[in-house]
């Protein structure tokens, strides 16, 4: 299972946060770091942009939404960091021109969030570049994924899904964990699971469906400023999630029913009692 520490904009424009963040995902075996990139001016309205917004950045939504954003020395630091840490980090691109500002880097992985899985042109660009990407499919029906499906195929790109509810925090009664099968049969590909449920129970059940890839998103404290902190775990959280669904991994097994070997010396002294007619 390819575990991901989502980071996304948790950060608050701090790289100092961002490296404790890969630093607390390194540590505690998370396979890749993942961040959200935006060009402001593409993603929201002027108006939108120009409204009130109290933040630690100003007044307006501007000021809040470019107080969030890296740029190419803080990406390059990231990048650089994760090397020197020995994890993978990529992100998820809101529009093309950060798509494209992604493309300076060496990421192996193109993720899609649930926000952009409707957008053909997107999907068509980032399916191009042929990096296995990783495809959210909140807020979307069956009609959207198998659209972005077909994409991928054409392009032949390697693709997984990733059962993804985009309420933050999810309640646990939405998460129609059924879903993974469903998805797995349906499309005939790996399927994963991305969280943004309050604590670990759900992930621990998707990791018993056979998922490929598990994400979470990941703080240093809940209570920090920030619209995804409170659908986010905490560094105890994430080092109890990553042990436990590897565990869980090693659990499922092969689905095959034999008698181990351990167990041949057991049924020896159980069954000793026993008396075999013949």
């Amino acid at each position: 299972m390819f575990v991901v520490a989502e980071i996304g904009i948790n950060h608050n424009g701090d790289l100092s946060i961002a490296k404790q963040l890969i630093d607390i995902a390194s540590s505690s075996g998370c396979d890749a770091v993942k961040f959200q990139k935006r060009t402001i001016d593409k993603v929201y309205t002027k108006e939108t942009l120009d409204s009130m917004r109290e933040s630690p950045w100003g007044t307006t939504q501007r000021e809040q939404k470019e107080g969030l954003e890296f740029g190419k020395d803080e990406y390059q630091e990231i990048e650089n960091h994760c090397r020197r840490k020995e994890i993978e980090w990529y992100a998820s691109a809101w529009d093309l021109e950060s798509q494209k500002f992604l493309g300076q880097f060496d990421c192996k992985y193109n993720k899609v969030a649930s926000a952009m899985v409707v957008d053909e042109n997107f999907l068509k660009a980032v399916a191009l570049e042929g990096k296995h990407t990783f495809v959210s499919t909140g807020m979307t029906e069956l009609d959207d994924i198998d659209k972005a499906v077909k994409i991928f195929r054409d392009a032949k790109c390697p693709f997984e899904l990733m059962h993804t509810v985009s309420t933050y925090p999810m309640q646990d009664e939405n998460a129609n964990l059924n879903c993974i099968p469903m998805l797995r049969e349906r499309y005939k590909c790996n399927v994963g699971y991305s969280g943004h449920e309050a604590g670990l129970a759900v992930s621990y059940g998707a990791a018993a469906l056979g998922i490929t890839s598990l994400e979470r998103h990941i703080t240093l404290d809940r209570s920090m400023y920030g619209s995804d902190q409170a659908a986010s775990i905490e560094p105890s959280g994430l080092r109890q999630l990553v042990g436990v669904v590897r565990k869980i991994e090693i659990a499922m097994g092969d689905g095959r029913k034999k008698m181990l070997k351990e167990e041949i010396p057991i049924a020896k002294k159980l069954r000793g009692h026993l008396v075999m007619k013949t």
